[in-house]
């Protein structure tokens, strides 16, 4: 009787236990925080994003990241499928998508200013205007060298070869595809015109100019913004509130593209900025 008794308060001990660290356990547990953040394939926006998602790490969030081109990043927020973006180029370059999208995502704020599109040479290029590209197509090949089909720079040039009347051919590839032609043509003294912007390391790497552009097709002075869901801010204050305290410049986006072109990992080269700058990442967080 008694073995029976001992047994059966053995058993009463454990159930209890149980049920104190299940109540424990629901009283201390957090809910997950996370986010998701589109972004495209631009090595400048490769930077900015891998930045952003170590940040809200640090501030305990899960990230999901989703590389798309510019089109369906614009889509993808209008329709809620991803929290937000820093990779809005504006007012010119992805205008476009921002008039097609623009009503259902909401315009955080400006994450970098000073920006810039247009048709890049290297400085040893003897034509200083897209008018002027006509009388030596020659040296050219009668090609532009471009990025990903579909991207607002990509668009603006096809409106620049008719404007111009230029006897070239867009040649779509890859931001990295674009910037491997570009070094390979520098280190040889070749002539060669692609579609570029600032900031990028290949302006910190190379000696490059613009173009003139008379017509303004590219567009002036442009700005990274930084764009959110419809209802993101509502839903979660917090992580809406990193997103619109982060801003930076053009020199610290260089820094972590060029430390990627270098051969680290994004992973890396994000950690490694923002070891160097917790004052700003810290603010980023708190405020």
């Amino acid at each position: 009787m008694k073995g029976l008794l001992l047994i059966l308060l053995v058993l009463f001990s454990v159930i209890f236990v149980a049920g104190c660290t299940d109540e424990a356990g629901s009283q201390t547990t957090e809910p997950t925080k996370e986010v998701s953040i589109g972004y495209v394939l631009w090595d400048s926006e490769i930077a900015s994003t891998n930045v952003v998602k170590k940040v809200y790490e640090q501030a305990g969030y899960d990230v999901e990241l989703k590389a798309v081109d510019a089109g369906p990043l614009y889509q993808a927020l209008a329709d809620g499928k991803v929290d937000m973006s820093v990779s809005a180029w504006l007012p010119t370059t992805q205008a476009n998508y921002w008039e097609t999208y623009g009503d259902d995502i909401v315009l955080v704020g400006k994450n970098l200013e000073g920006a810039k599109i247009g048709l890049v040479v290297p400085s040893y290029v003897t034509i200083d205007s897209i008018t002027e590209m006509n009388d030596v197509a020659d040296k050219f090949n009668g090609k532009i060298m471009g990025i990903e089909p579909g991207a607002g720079i990509m668009i603006n040039t096809e409106v620049v070869i008719e404007n111009y009347s230029l006897d070239y051919m867009l040649v779509p590839s890859s931001s990295a595809g674009m910037a491997a032609q570009l070094t390979d043509a520098y280190g040889d003294g070749d002539w060669i015109v692609v579609t570029g912007w600032t900031p990028h390391w290949m302006f910190v790497r190379f000696d490059l100019k613009y173009l003139d552009d008379p017509e303004g097709v590219y567009g002036g002075e442009e700005y990274l913004g930084s764009l959110a869901r419809t209802g993101f801010k509502e839903e979660n204050p917090e992580a809406y509130a990193i997103l619109e305290r982060f801003h930076w410049e053009s020199r610290d986006m260089e820094s972590v593209m060029l430390a990627i072109e270098g051969g680290e990992t994004p992973e890396v080269a994000a950690k490694a900025w923002m070891d160097a700058n917790q004052d700003t990442v810290n603010y980023w967080i708190n405020g």
